[in-house]
């Protein structure tokens, strides 16, 4: 046990005394604020900055309206013929030309754009669905209901989502914040498992390669070495994710409280109080009980004590299962390169997983097929802490935690089996088939 602790210190003390990790430590939760920042302000400045101006060519005698012009896109019915406004395009001020043909409103077809530039698919959905909006007012129109009427058929209906917890109380809750959270989740621990189950295998091959790994065996049992190493790596992870969270953390509240002016704070804090007082009928009710209001609440009622300890658990042992394969695929080869091969089937699952958790189990988390991806010690680590968020019964929750701590048992059994022999081979290609001889050798 000591052999394995010293391994421990020497793993752990080698990485974490690196410049390398000491300026990604502290420079990650920079550039991550600074890069989802710009997404933010370009995504913005492309949404209220874009300006499309649109010449109609109409010969519909069926619509009587015309479509409605706001800050974004231009509508300008034109009294010329379409390959009039075609060949003058590239010199009028117009972006692009709109055809509406005659048409049955059933069944409309033969609607055109033209551009000299192609239209975005943002643009094309917008004007599909102003043309859309035209036919259908028209049919209502026709059908005799009046204009007054027609305005009052749109109603915004916001629904206040609330999950019963096992003792009976209402929790506030919201599939927006939770997918949020189970994305973010995923996403981090796809990312740790392969970053550092992949340096599990490179300081194998290292070690290997530079021929160090024949002293340590002469002291140490190469079960010992292999966990020893895992260990260290995985406490190197664990103090680089511990330090992002607490940075974070440190870098959000310091924003908000550079950026954000302290009127503006109480303003909101005396918005979302009056707001709560409102009961129905007024426009204020939709702007207190909105999407952004209802993540809020939720995000507040969210149990995060209990979210980031259990993704600790799953972050351990979803990179102690894992990186117990990428140490036996080290030892099995003499140079980075030939690990594609085996590279593949270890990485399968995990993407798979991955794949799965952020699609089938962000729509239907309580489903059959999430229940057995958190389940399947391959998939579980991902697959729980994006179902966590949505909620998860404890019963179900303690039996993927132990059938985890079973699998990885049974995987660092199988990899040091590999292992005790493939890390003194050298200058030999090494094949499925040949690992698997080795798996089977005696003691």
């Amino acid at each position: 046990m000591n052999k394995i602790l010293l391994i421990i210190r020497r793993e752990y003390l080698s990485r974490v005394k690196k410049k390398s990790f000491i300026i990604m430590t502290f420079l990650t939760p920079l550039l991550i604020a600074g890069i989802y920042g710009l997404i933010g302000y370009f995504t913005y400045k492309g949404i209220s900055d874009t300006h499309d101006k649109i010449a109609v060519v109409s010969v519909n005698k069926t619509l009587k309206d015309q479509l409605s012009s706001d800050k974004n896109i231009e509508y300008d019915y034109v009294n010329k013929g379409l390959d009039e406004m075609k060949k003058s395009l590239k010199k009028s001020d117009y972006d692009y030309v709109l055809y509406l043909p005659e048409f049955d409103l059933k069944a409309p077809k033969g609607v055109e754009l033209f551009g000299s530039k192609q239209a975005g698919l943002s643009l094309n959905s917008r004007i599909s669905k102003d043309i859309e909006e035209l036919i259908r007012n028209q049919k209502l129109k026709e059908s005799g209901i009046a204009q007054s009427d027609l305005d009052q058929l749109k109603t915004s209906v916001d629904i206040e989502t609330k999950k019963i917890a096992d003792t009976g109380k209402e929790e506030s809750s919201s599939a927006g914040a939770s997918t949020i959270i189970a994305f973010i989740a995923g996403i981090l621990m796809f990312m740790f498992i392969m970053l550092y189950g992949i340096q599990v295998m490179r300081g194998v091959i290292e070690e290997k390669t530079s021929r160090i790994i024949e002293v340590m065996i002469s002291s140490v049992k190469p079960f010992q070495l292999m966990m020893g190493k895992i260990i260290g790596i995985a406490l190197v992870g664990l103090t680089q994710f511990i330090l992002w969270i607490v940075l974070t953390l440190t870098i959000s509240t310091v924003a908000v409280t550079v950026l954000v002016d302290k009127a503006d704070v109480k303003k909101i804090a005396a918005s979302a109080q009056n707001g709560s007082q409102i009961t129905t009928g007024t426009p204020a009710v939709s702007a207190a009980h909105g999407p952004m209001m209802d993540i809020q609440k939720s995000l507040a009622g969210l149990d995060f004590g209990k979210i980031v300890s259990v993704f600790i658990f799953f972050f351990i042992g979803g990179y102690l299962f894992y990186s117990a394969l990428y140490a036996a695929i080290g030892s099995a080869v003499d140079s980075e390169t030939e690990t594609q091969q085996f590279m593949m089937p270890v990485m399968m699952p995990l993407l798979l997983g991955y794949a799965l958790s952020l699609s089938v189990v962000t729509n239907d988390p309580y489903g059959n097929i999430a229940f057995w991806l958190s389940m399947i010690p391959f998939t579980s680590p991902i697959a729980m802490v994006v179902r966590l968020p949505y909620g998860v019964p404890n019963w179900e929750l303690a039996l993927s935690m132990v059938i985890l701590v079973a699998g990885f048992i049974g995987t660092v059994w199988i990899a040091s089996r590999i292992y005790r022999v493939g890390i003194l081979m050298y200058g030999k290609k090494t094949t499925f088939k040949e690992m698997f001889k080795w798996f089977t050798y005696k003691n």
